[in-house]
């Protein structure tokens, strides 16, 4: 019988204490180095040897590279601030409910305990659910290389599959994802075979009524359909002052479905199936916004 691989090949390991030590082995121009930060997705696919790089740089020693704090309108995540500390944080469960449901969908409360808000932001996994989130609310990444720091928005950082914005030799730093203003309805839902387990296909939306009660702004992100979180223009456009009804959240729907031309399709499940779950659950996911949307109201609503 013939096994599987299920170790690594070789490669060296660096623990950097400082982030200019990081940034000197990232930027070595002769060795493919990556990055482990909390290494629910690195290690698999090392062991898989899906990813066989000749260095990795464990960060986890650098300090000030974990933590939450409120910043002009946004949160503020360092990039190896764990998803469980997100979990438990009031900040994020008042200002960011959107982001806190989300994380309560990620994996199990171990995988939570490890990974990283950076390292999901990073992998850029078209299934993941807080590439979904940044993209959902304008949310930002900012990085440091040898030529300094730069902010990369969400709508930019996701290329393609497990592809970021993110140059050669830089380093993901924090993550800005805004707080949800007064009166924002949210849903974020997904579906998958079983609990914990990476998403067939989810949906995250945010709406904003008038007073007259008509849709003024909304935005819908599918992932796990596409190569990475994608914005649905067309089904925003089509709820654009309009009155919120259960045959125009089907229409809304209708576009989401048409707007994609080539659906992921694996084991998991089929590019026509994808299809569908993406529509059904964007119909949801605008009525529970919908739901919780109340102009005026002082807060983001539960």
């Amino acid at each position: 019988m013939e096994w599987a691989t299920v170790k690594p090949a070789a490669f060296d390991y660096a623990a950097p204490t400082s982030l200019a030590e990081a940034l000197t082995l990232l930027g070595d121009p002769d060795r493919d180095a990556t990055v482990l930060a909390g290494g629910q997705s690195l290690l698999p696919m090392l062991n898989m040897r899906l990813a066989r790089p000749e260095l990795v740089v464990d960060i986890g020693r650098i300090p000030n590279l974990a933590g939450i704090e409120e910043r002009e309108g946004a949160l503020v995540f360092g990039a190896m601030t764990t998803k469980a500390a997100v979990e438990s944080s009031a900040l994020v469960l008042r200002q960011q409910p959107l982001l806190h449901a989300a994380t309560k969908l990620v994996g199990h409360p171990q995988i939570r305990s490890r990974g990283t808000v950076g390292g999901s932001m990073a992998q850029a996994d078209p299934a993941a659910e807080y590439p979904a989130v940044a993209v959902a609310t304008g949310g930002w990444m900012r990085a440091v290389g040898a030529d300094g720091e730069r902010t990369i928005p969400a709508a930019d950082f996701f290329v393609t599959c497990l592809t970021t914005g993110l140059a050669p030799g830089e380093l993901l730093v924090e993550v800005g994802i805004p707080a949800l203003s007064a009166g924002t309805g949210w849903s974020f839902t997904e579906l998958s075979r079983r609990h914990g387990d990476f998403a067939m296909a989810g949906v995250a939306v945010t709406v904003r009524l008038d007073r007259a009660g008509c849709f003024e702004e909304s935005r819908i992100v599918v992932f796990g359909v596409g190569d990475i979180p994608t914005r649905m223009s067309a089904a925003e456009e089509l709820l654009r002052g309009e009155r919120p009804e259960p045959s125009l959240y089907r229409r809304a729907a209708d576009a989401v479905r048409d707007a994609f031309d080539a659906p992921m399709s694996d084991i998991h499940a089929s590019a026509e199936y994808r299809l569908h779950l993406a529509g059904v659950l964007a119909e949801r996911g605008i009525a529970d916004a919908v739901a919780r949307a109340h102009p005026g109201e002082e807060g983001p609503n539960r």
